[in-house]
């Protein structure tokens, strides 16, 4: 009886294994993967892996299993059967006609799940309850269902975390968290970037062939169905599988690899979701290295003058109320300018602007996420681990560059091409006193193509032109952060604009696109009464990927910044190496600012300014300084690398390869090992007891 009534879930099983380990397969030889694996390393990958799907699969089976146990016939007996089913009518009404109701206080789709799965049981229940004679027929037809979500999920989620491994070159992450949340701009975006009818087709044709064979070969197990007793035995021994599981992948989620795409690809996608999902924001007292808390700060202040977090900074020089427009550019790396060695010719206006601007040759950005870029830039403060301050819910009352610009009188907005609710940022702008300009302002007319992440950037660049100039005429000064859109994918923007079609789809001219969209930018504002009083911040956000050998791979977080403003910043290079937190706190001091800063970044231009970069995932917080990338780690991990620039044929300050080679611990440089646990202890410290608020 126990094999019998088990067959569905072996067959489920084989499915899932045989799925994972061809996903594996195919990871282990993916064009993302730039690391090499010997013989013994790939059975070790192969076999922790299976070990950690066999485990997650356990875990995956409570709704078959609660599916079987509630297989029988007297619920349908007079009066549970109309008890039943007047209990599931309610509850769609409650779903379908209470506004805030638990499913839609969620977000997202839940409600509408929610909604459809109820109605589903409704009709099938209603069907059972009142065609008794036609009962093992909808019970086959309704376990056929069943075991098509359970197929269709297997098989989408594996060409989901192929898809997600081929843009990011990980597992499940914090991203895909996102990705669930925002339902609308993923699916549209997946809708826009690939061909999906065909693909769809594929899995549903794919999921269909196994659906029948499991069905065929496990129907019969409807026929007779267990009693209390059998199913207390099932149910019972389950959840001591599920006891087993939980144990076992508490140890087999720990075993690590030689390399980061080794973790990655012996790891099982869904516990690793499931640990981002819970995850929203890390401890840093309880997962990494700590030294005295005074000490740390001490350490940390001691690059400021006076040391301390609250200061006074004073000009020497009278202040300037120029207007400033920081402009964020979405998903743009170094290595997409001539400058940096690209021979595509696809920012041509970014490269010569960058001839006529103060450029940092040697900036990295602090993350791998649009909110982290945006989070450097408002907050001026390293990254801290978990998600960016933008996502949580103490984001609001920051001090941030606008509470700056405010005390001096100026207009302070946020510009944003789609929905500002996407990733949180209406929530933490207009919480941190910016007014917002997004997709919501704009009227049709004004809209000449958009695609699922807002309107394209040349429509934005009209928007914020007409925005500037009514800011103009009250008088005021303005500063105005604009974050771009048209460089992410699926990469669609207008046909005729480019040389590169606006439906080809790729990433070149994604770039390209937002070059040009840049270029009609400025030689609208050139025509303005403000332009030349204004001062021009462009920076990317991030890189266009964060895939490498190591944690933290130099090349994939370098990316291009200027300041440019006609006739007041004179053309240089700054090649010393500086952080996203350190533009705006430069841009103050250029602007001879006196104001009292909480900014953790410093002005490159004043004596204290030390030469270094905070940059980092979800998890690993890295310094690159003197030389070396120091990244620490849960569980209290330090992992140091010596930084040797590659040669070619690029000057110093535009080559952004370096080999990462790893140092022992008895050879790390323990200063730089003490200064990067007191940069992130020190921040972390700071956040949680609210002392970088304003």
């Amino acid at each position: 009886m126990f094999l019998q009534k088990i067959r569905p879930f072996l067959y489920l099983g084989a499915l899932y294994l045989t799925i994972s380990l061809i996903t594996r397969i195919i990871f282990l030889y993916h064009p993302i993967t730039t690391a090499s694996f010997g013989i013994f390393e790939i059975l070790k990958i192969l076999l922790t892996g299976v070990l950690n799907d066999v485990l997650v699969f356990i875990l995956i089976c409570p709704f078959l299993a609660l599916y079987f146990l509630f297989l029988s016939n007297s619920k349908y007996q007079k009066p549970y059967g109309q008890i039943i089913l007047g209990i599931l009518v309610l509850l769609f009404l409650y779903i379908l006609l209470i506004p805030n109701n638990i499913f839609k206080q969620y977000g997202g789709s839940v409600a509408e799940i929610a909604l459809a799965f109820i109605g589903i049981k409704i009709i099938f229940f209603a069907l059972m309850l009142f065609l008794p004679a036609k009962r093992r027929q909808i019970r086959n037809s309704l376990y056929f269902i069943t075991l098509f979500i359970y197929v269709l999920s297997i098989v989408f989620n594996a060409v989901s975390e192929y898809f997600f491994y081929n843009e990011f070159g990980l597992r499940y992450n914090f991203i895909a968290v996102d990705y669930l949340i925002y339902t609308n701009e993923v699916i549209g975006n997946i809708m826009e970037s690939y061909p999906v009818v065909p693909l769809f087709l594929v899995i549903a044709a794919v999921t269909l062939t196994i659906t029948v064979f499991i069905y065929r070969k496990t129907k019969n197990e409807l026929s007779e169905l267990p009693n209390l007793k059998q199913k207390a035995l099932l149910i019972g021994a389950y959840l001591v599988l599920c006891g087993i599981s939980i144990l076992g992948l508490s140890f087999t989620t720990k075993i690590k690899g030689d390399n980061v795409f080794g973790e990655e690809i012996q790891a099982n996608g869904l516990p690793k979701f499931y640990w981002a999902f819970t995850h929203n924001e890390l401890d840093y007292f309880q997962f990494y290295p700590e030294i005295n808390q005074q000490q740390a700060e001490k350490n940390f202040l001691s690059q400021f003058a006076p040391p301390a977090l609250k200061r006074n900074i004073i000009a020497a020089g009278p202040e300037l109320k120029k207007n400033v427009v920081l402009i964020s550019i979405e998903s743009l790396s170094a290595d997409f300018l001539a400058h940096y060695g690209n021979t595509q010719k696809i920012t041509p206006f970014l490269d010569s602007l960058a001839d006529k601007s103060l450029m940092f040759t040697n900036l990295y950005a602090t993350g791998n996420r649009t909110v982290r870029g945006l989070e450097a830039l408002t907050l001026c403060i390293p990254p801290t681990a978990g998600e960016s301050i933008i996502k949580r819910e103490n984001n609001k009352n920051k001090f941030t560059t606008g509470n700056v610009f405010k005390s001096k009188g100026y207009d302070v907005k946020f510009l944003y091409g789609g929905y500002s609710y996407f990733d949180n940022m209406e929530d933490f702008y207009k919480g941190n006193g910016y007014d917002i300009v997004d997709r919501n302002n704009f009227t049709p007319e004004e809209i000449t193509f958009a695609n699922v992440w807002g309107v394209a950037d040349e429509d934005m660049a009209k928007k914020a032109i007409s925005t500037m100039n009514a800011e103009a005429k009250s008088g005021k000064p303005f500063f105005n952060h604009w974050m771009t859109v048209s460089n992410h994918r699926p990469f669609t923007y207008p046909n005729g604009k480019i040389d590169i079609p606006g439906d080809a789809k790729s990433r070149e001219g994604g770039v390209k696109y937002t070059d040009y969209a840049l270029r009609k930018f400025f030689e609208m504002a050139k025509k303005q009464s403000w332009y030349k009083n204004t001062v021009f911040v462009v920076i990317a956000d991030h890189c266009a990927s964060s895939a490498g050998d190591t944690e933290l791979p130099m090349d994939k977080y370098r990316i291009p910044a200027m300041i440019f403003s006609e006739g007041f910043i004179h053309p240089q290079k700054f090649t010393q190496t500086m952080s996203q937190i350190d533009v705006m706190p430069t841009l103050f001091g250029l602007l001879n600012f006196n104001y009292q800063s909480k900014f953790l970044g410093q002005d490159v231009f004043t004596k204290e300014f030390q030469p270094k970069a905070y940059v980092a995932t979800y998890q690993d917080l890295g310094l690159i300084k003197d030389n070396h990338l120091t990244i620490i780690s849960p569980v209290r991990k330090v992992k140091q690398y010596s930084l040797v620039q590659q040669k070619n044929n690029l000057s110093s300050e535009f080559n952004l390869y370096f080999d990462e080679n790893p140092l022992k611990e008895k050879d790390q440089n323990k200063q730089l090992v003490n200064a990067t646990i007191s940069a992130y202890q020190s921040t972390s410290y700071w956040l949680k007891k609210d002392m970088l608020n304003r």
